[in-house]
């Protein structure tokens, strides 16, 4: 059976052909900033370790992976923080209360939905704004507030250019060290976003240059530094049905 798209489809599509070149501007934009070191290993994913963490409150407007197209890519930035002022706690509080502090200007900007004075909390909505073709709703899924660790976990809707999920998380390691994470569970959001993202990799590169100066800025927000800069690993998982069969059983296996 052939899938006709609807009106929405097309346009979303003629959109992300047409408005490619901003995506390149944001992309020279990213380049032209300081160097970072990073350092990048890619594996092949597995089902048991790859799989998502289960959405507790499913509801009709999420995008999980299974929804996506093309392979999936769990992604970690990783970057080691020493003499923070602030710990996981507060750094994470501050990503919540605004996470445009970490963004860079330009390139992405979180816009929150509804009363953006109260702290964050599960349900709540943003919509993910980049140059081109890539803004994309999303809601808060889990929020943890420690001393030892700190996060918030967001999960893409209806109408994103990827399926998935990604959390940033601050964990303490020692007193003067802490470690800010950005964990990424994701697959392109429909046909043309997989050509985009991972042929093309002009959507790939965009994002993956703006989480690694997301985890220095986080750094900085701290008021400490990396100096080993970015640990980035990217585990790439063939969606087969034994793959979305697995990550399914894995993900229902978290409750």
């Amino acid at each position: 059976m052939q899938i006709v798209p609807g009106p929405r489809q097309v346009l979303r599509e003629a959109l992300m052909l047409t408005e490619l070149p901003r995506g390149l501007v944001a992309l020279g934009r990213i380049w032209g900033l300081p160097g970072v070191r990073v350092t990048h290993r890619r594996l092949a994913g597995d089902p048991e370790q790859d799989a998502p963490p289960r959405l507790l409150d499913a509801n009709g407007r999420d995008q999980p992976v299974a929804a996506g197209y093309g392979p999936m890519l769990h992604r970690t930035f990783r970057a080691r923080v020493v003499a923070p002022r602030l710990g996981p706690r507060a750094l994470v509080a501050v990503l919540a209360a605004d996470m445009n502090q970490a963004m860079v200007p330009g390139v992405a900007r979180f816009d929150r939905v509804g009363d953006i004075r109260r702290a964050l909390a599960v349900g709540d909505e943003f919509v993910v704004r980049m140059p081109g073709p890539w803004d994309g709703p999303v809601r808060v899924v889990d929020r943890t507030d420690g001393d030892d660790r700190s996060s918030f976990r967001l999960a893409t809707l209806d109408g994103h250019v990827e399926a998935g999920q990604i959390e940033f998380a601050a964990s303490a390691l020692d007193d003067d060290v802490l470690e800010f994470r950005i964990t990424t569970w994701a697959r392109a959001g429909d046909p043309l976003a997989d050509l985009v993202y991972n042929r093309l990799g002009v959507a790939r590169e965009i994002q993956f240059q703006l989480w690694v100066h997301c985890c220095v800025r986080a750094a900085v927000l701290s008021g400490g530094a990396a100096p080993d800069g970015v640990e980035v690993t990217t585990r790439s998982l063939i969606w087969t049905p034994e793959a979305a069969a697995g990550v399914a059983e894995e993900s229902a296996a978290e409750v």
